[in-house]
């Protein structure tokens, strides 16, 4: 038997009979024969908890303290996870992001992993014991400052321990079976995918689908690390992703793999933009130079009698102020008339390789919305995705429409959720 890491989320362990019941799902791992790398988050809201009061205190928060404040959430989970797995008569280790060797760049609340040195980990697996290690964190590799990966960074963790330990197999534990053709909490009859490619899992990710993070899917790819999505609450087989179906899985996809929707975004509009040569770029460096990714952008036609025209684009909610901020600075060097700022919007996206062949996609995903009264904003398209922007008090029925339409309800049971408030 080979090397697995497993990585268990806020919601498997949000109380001590879910530690327990972890534990034994690890110790079960490792009686089979494994050696077994373990990556957790912090118990159930313990993240939010924590942001919560530190906006308290501080509207904004310094990032170097804040990192230190987070990563207090998963040093509990690890410690307490060890000390269950230890009463079940299985030796077991627990080390902080720095001590696995969770090299950062110096960004505090976003790091990015510059490299992975797990001397530690291969020690403490080489003496029997099984790993705990605190996801979620490292250490900057210039300051040697305590850093946080930003939200769903544990997954990014454990597939980065899974790269540099050679494992076998990374498999990612949640709340649901696996991923699902849209979010089970707001589609009752999603249907769970029992494989996806990397290349459609990261469509579904970048666009909202919660149960495994953009960065996450984009290191197992590049390294080839196949990750199982599972429940810890359930012994049901999960979704594999990776580049090849896994066992006796069918090679070809479906036309469309599934709908998700994100409403952690906010539109800015810059109006009356001189149309010009460099207008763009300047606007777009500014942003880039204040650290804020952007997704969605559209240009409206210029004005004949004005030459002026607008220029939309869509960002995190978190980084709305900044953004504002930025362009506002850099007002003369544009010469904008005046922003807009809108936080009351949801993108919602059709993902599958399948669409790139299949003529009638794009007509049927307008159709469902116009049939479901849905406006849109913004529209973005690739290959193998079609995403729109629309009022978030849409975002719901939208979802459900579009998925019904091409049809991805279930006909058996209804999705379980089977733990966390999705927060």
């Amino acid at each position: 038997m080979g090397l697995v890491v497993q990585k268990y989320g806020g919601s498997s362990v949000a109380d001590a009979e879910g530690i327990k019941r972890v534990a034994k799902r690890i110790v079960d791992a490792k009686k089979s024969g494994h050696q077994v790398v373990v990556v957790v988050s912090a118990m159930g809201d313990t993240t939010d908890e924590l942001i919560d009061l530190a906006q308290q205190v501080s509207p904004i928060p310094a990032g170097r303290e804040f990192d230190m404040l987070l990563t207090a959430g998963e040093r509990i989970s690890m410690a307490l996870l060890a000390m269950a797995i230890k009463n079940l008569g299985h030796e077991a280790q627990s080390f902080t992001g720095s001590q696995a060797g969770v090299i950062t760049d110096s960004v505090h609340n976003k790091a990015r992993i510059i490299d992975v040195t797990p001397g530690r980990i291969r020690t403490a697996l080489d003496e029997g014991n099984i790993a705990i290690v605190a996801g979620f964190q490292g250490v900057s590799q210039d300051k040697k400052d305590i850093t946080t990966l930003g939200r769903g960074g544990s997954d990014t963790t454990a597939v980065a321990l899974a790269a540099a330990l050679e494992a076998e197999v990374c498999e990612i534990y949640t709340d649901v079976d696996g991923v699902f053709t849209a979010d089970p909490r707001v589609v009752k009859k999603a249907r769970k995918i029992d494989w996806i490619s990397f290349e459609d899992m990261l469509e579904l990710a970048s666009s909202g689908s919660k149960v495994l993070l953009h960065r996450c899917v984009e290191y197992a790819r590049r390294y080839n690390i196949p990750i199982h999505v599972r429940s810890s609450f359930s012994g049901l087989p999960g979704t594999w992703v990776s580049n090849e179906p896994q066992g006796n899985q069918p090679m070809e996809q479906a036309i469309i793999s599934g709908v998700a929707h994100d409403t952690s975004e906010a539109k800015v509009t810059v109006v009356g933009v001189p149309d010009k040569p460099g207008e763009a770029a300047t606007i777009f460096r500014a942003i880039a130079d204040a650290q804020i990714n952007i997704d969605m952008v559209v240009q409206n036609v210029s004005a004949a009698s004005t030459g002026l025209t607008d220029i939309s684009f869509t960002l995190p909610k978190t980084d709305g102020r900044k953004a504002i901020q930025a362009l506002e600075q850099a007002k003369s060097a544009i010469g904008f008339e005046s922003l807009r700022y809108d936080d009351q919007i949801a993108k919602i996206s059709l993902v599958g390789a399948g669409m790139k062949t299949n003529p009638g996609v794009t007509a049927g995903f307008f159709e469902a919305l116009s049939n479901a009264g849905v406006n849109i904003e913004l529209i973005s398209t690739s290959e193998i995705r079609i995403s729109v922007v629309t009022r978030a008090d849409d975002v719901n029925e939208a979802v459900r429409a579009v998925h019904s339409a091409f049809g991805l309800d279930s006909e058996n049971d209804e999705a379980v959720v089977y733990g966390g408030t999705g927060r």
